[in-house]
């Protein structure tokens, strides 16, 4: 089944889909473990950072290796890209999704830039994702003069032909300083407005009622990124402090677990089990 086949179904069902992002084998196989024994679909997704770091075909055998393994529904999605010759790399070795991320730049620059990457993709027949306002990065904070606006919405959808699109209802990257705070209200227009799958970014540290009113009001995608390296690192920190330990496969699991239980908590928010 395709991505935008699996988005069509849980949307139905006013669910969302987890994407979280991995960066070893670790990473991936908490993820992949947590989804195989909940049996509840995810996305994996790569940023050009990771795919750099792992490199491309290393990065996407390790995520369909481990899929496999762990008999997990799951696709790989590209994030946050705004890299050309990436994106079609990716394209070229089966990713099932893509975001081109030109929200820095102007909506006509941004539109003109997304459509360029949907005529790419059109003949992959893959979910491509885009980003319209400003999702701040991490140790920045949200600006309100940035939130995307549902107009801007409905012309970016209609003239891109973009499936997925992320927007920016007050969410961050990164952990948040307070207690974060979303606009519903927006995020009904923007739904009414565009039949695109609306995606949020900046999921870590979001409680799990706000995220699940934001599903309910037309969040499709859920991206979680910073709280999977955070409890993976600590992990190893508090394993390694009294520990003159230096076999890396002895202490790497107690990381990849607490990884697993994490994600594990996520997809019951998106898909509403109590």
């Amino acid at each position: 089944m395709k991505l935008t086949e699996k988005l069509i179904l849980v949307r139905k069902e006013n669910k969302a889909m987890l994407a979280a992002n991995f960066y070893n084998l670790e990473t991936c196989r908490g993820i992949l473990q947590a989804a195989g024994e909940l049996n509840q679909p995810v996305i994996l997704q790569l940023t050009p950072a990771s795919i750099k770091y792992m490199g491309l075909k290393t990065a996407i055998g390790i995520a369909r290796t481990v899929s496999a393994e762990e008999k997990a529904d799951a696709w790989i999605h590209l994030d946050h890209c705004t890299d050309l010759e990436l994106i079609k790399s990716c394209l070229d070795e089966g990713f099932d999704s893509v975001m081109i991320d030109a929200s820095d730049k102007t909506i006509d620059e941004n539109i003109k830039l997304t459509k360029q990457i949907v005529d790419i993709a059109s003949k992959y027949d893959v979910n491509v994702e885009a980003e319209l306002g400003y999702v701040p990065v991490p140790n920045s904070e949200v600006d309100n003069d940035k939130f995307t606006q549902p107009a801007d919405a409905k012309r970016f959808v209609d003239e891109t032909g973009v499936t997925s699109l992320a927007v920016a209802i007050g969410t961050k990257h990164g952990f948040y300083k307070g207690e974060p705070k979303l606009d519903i209200d927006r995020l009904k227009k923007i739904k009414e407005a565009t039949d695109a799958y609306l995606v949020l970014h900046g999921g870590s540290g979001l409680p799990g009622e706000l995220l699940r009113k934001a599903i309910k009001n037309g969040i499709s995608k859920v991206n979680v990124a910073t709280e999977t390296k955070d409890i993976f690192m600590k992990t190893l920190k508090e394993v390694l402090k009294n520990s003159l330990e230096i076999d890396l496969r002895k202490v790497f699991p107690s990381a990849t677990c607490e990884v697993k239980k994490l994600i594990k908590q996520k997809l019951k928010i998106v898909a509403m089990i109590n």
